[in-house]
């Protein structure tokens, strides 16, 4: 193949300070391939991106946006809509309007649902080719090799092996998928993505945090020192009819992941408005997709003169019962089965305390009904239903703090001799009131299930609180037993208020749920400026001598054992 001598890449324009409150910042999913409907692992994705847009409302830190969609173009949409008997158009429009619902039942707060095929897409990535191909970034040559096309993309020998069929024929698939290849030999336009391995590796190193978690961060260090051949970024046309086409060459259709990744230029209203907004951009990416996102994408916007996405949050894959979800296996989960089994907030709340993002998490039915049940039901539920009930408090108000028995100390291991507070109780009140702060450091490190873990032990510990003191033995007609007992009901009703604040990036109507029983108004709800147990600090509380909300029934219904061992997908 043939090819210019390589030069220096074009200077792109460097991220201004994006530091500071009141930023502007877009939160992105990627955008799912419209060639099969949409299952739990394209539904993770978009609820970790929703609990990070939602947060970053909650903490009031500035305008955000967040985009999802539907990707579009490209040969196996192609080959999908003729194997259905159907044009790609329809195809797509069915398939993406089931992502749309699918997310909207999901409570997941997108801002932009941008589809490829629309016209404000076209010319995004049409201006976006112009400006490679005028900064000396494009060349065209012959190209040939092995061309997988489910992965839409030419694979190196190194990442081939073979593979006998049924027939005892041999056929070469990438190692990765496990997709057949096959040799293909065409001409088209290359992207000089050699040329930009310098700058790539420089980006990386001055921007350690670029790539969240570390291990996927050190993964694309290592292919950036590998060889970075120069990438094929357009098709023959008389194969791909169904893309965008080559600017002023009507023989190549743009190459799909090229149109895909300008997405999140296009819902910025590029070339026009998307300044305002760009670079200040974090995409949360599954792994499979981790080299277009942080090695092809930051290239390209380098060489179109933009500067790279701010942040990459990279996260693994959902198995069912060890196994990876496959049609021929039938156990791909149907999220819309899923919402109605569990409820949204149920499944919500699984998907985000049970997903790590460095590594595969597995997903089984009994596992879903343990967690939701534990942790929602019997912590969560249960501990509002016993600090409100009529025995326990039959004002139905948020009592009073007593500082007399629960006095301030410099030091709780030596309070034996102080109010009716035990030491554990000081060490346990530290631990909520410390919950806020390091949430919001696991949301910004991309580890919300770790964030749902702290939440989760603190619950557990205001539990063993309220049952360490027993409050329904205690004489509401005496006086000083009454102060206790308000204080006890008082510490507990503003760790629930904590919670619930905590959790509503979470588990958004159940939050509210919980919140409106409480009596927090829809002002009082930000994370910015929640504030634990003030009485004890010695400031007022205005939820003291608060009529309580009304009492709606259980926070959170249990969910039954099913001898159900998936659920799946009928949507096929």
């Amino acid at each position: 193949m043939l090819r210019p001598p390589l030069r220096l890449p074009p200077p792109f324009r460097r991220a201004a300070s994006t530091a500071g409150p009141g930023r502007r910042l877009l939160l992105s999913t990627p955008i799912f391939y419209a060639n099969g409907p949409p299952h739990i692992g394209h539904v993770y994705s978009a609820l970790l991106a929703d609990a990070l847009h939602r947060h970053r409302g909650l903490r009031g830190a500035g305008p955000s946006r967040l985009s999802t969609g539907t990707d579009e173009h490209g040969l196996k949409i192609q080959q999908a809509a003729a194997a259905a008997g159907t044009s790609p158009p329809e195809l797509c429009a069915r398939i993406s309007a089931l992502f749309h619902q699918a997310f909207t039942q999901a409570a997941v707060s997108f801002t932009d649902f941008i589809r490829t095929s629309e016209p404000r897409h076209c010319q995004a990535v049409c201006h976006f080719w112009t400006a490679l191909q005028e900064r000396g970034a494009l060349y065209k040559g012959t190209y040939e090799g092995w061309y997988c096309t489910a992965e839409e993309g030419f694979l190196p020998e190194s990442q081939l092996t073979e593979r006998v069929d049924a027939q005892g024929c041999t056929h070469k698939v990438s190692v990765e998928s496990g997709h057949e290849v096959h040799w293909t030999k065409e001409e088209n336009y290359m992207f000089k993505l050699s040329a930009f391995q310098d700058p790539l590796q420089k980006w990386l190193r001055d921007n350690p945090r670029a790539i969240c978690p570390e291990p996927f961060y050190q993964r694309v260090l290592c292919w950036l020192g590998e060889d970075l051949p120069d990438l094929s970024i357009s098709r023959e046309r008389s194969r791909l009819q169904w893309g965008i086409p080559v600017p002023s060459d009507s023989t190549q259709t743009i190459y799909v992941w090229v149109d895909a990744l300008v997405n999140y230029l296009s819902v910025l209203g590029y070339p026009e408005t998307h300044g305002e907004w760009w670079p200040a951009a974090h995409h949360v990416v599954g792994k499979d997709i981790l080299k277009f996102h942080a090695v092809y994408w930051p290239a390209l916007l380098m060489a179109a003169g933009l500067s790279p996405p701010e942040r990459i949050f990279v996260h693994s894959h959902w198995t069912v019962r060890g196994q990876k979800m496959s049609k021929s296996l039938g156990n791909v989960i149907d999220p819309f089965a899923c919402n109605e089994r569990y409820t949204v907030d149920g499944f919500r709340y699984f998907l985000l305390r049970q997903g790590v993002p460095e590594r595969d998490c597995d997903y089984y039915d009994e596992k879903v009904v343990k967690v939701v049940n534990s942790e929602l039901v019997d912590a969560l539920g249960g501990l509002l239903n016993r600090s409100t009930a009529p025995g326990i408090n039959p004002s139905n108000t948020y009592p009073c703090f007593s500082e007399t028995c629960f006095p301030k100390v410099v030091d709780y291991r030596e309070t034996e001799a102080l109010g009716r507070a035990a030491a554990e109780d000081y060490e346990f009140v530290v631990s909520v009131a410390s919950l806020p702060l390091r949430v919001a450091s696991y949301f910004e490190d991309f580890q919300i299930y770790k964030a749902l873990e702290c939440i989760a032990l603190c619950v557990r510990q205001t539990n063993g609180f309220f049952q360490r003191h027993r409050p329904w033995k205690l004489d509401r007609k005496d006086p000083s037993e009454k102060l206790w007992l308000d204080t006890i009901i008082h510490v507990t009703l503003e760790c629930l208020r904590v919670y619930g604040t905590l959790l509503q990036p979470v588990i958004p109507h159940t939050a509210d749920k919980l919140l409106s029983r409480l009596a927090v108004e829809p002002e009082e709800r930000l994370i910015s400026n929640l504030m634990f147990l003030p009485r004890y600090n010695g400031k007022p509380c205005p939820f003291e001598g608060r009529q309580l909300g009304p009492d709606t029934g259980i926070l959170f219904h249990r969910l039954e054992k099913s001898s159900q061992h998936q659920i799946e997908n009928k949507r096929l």
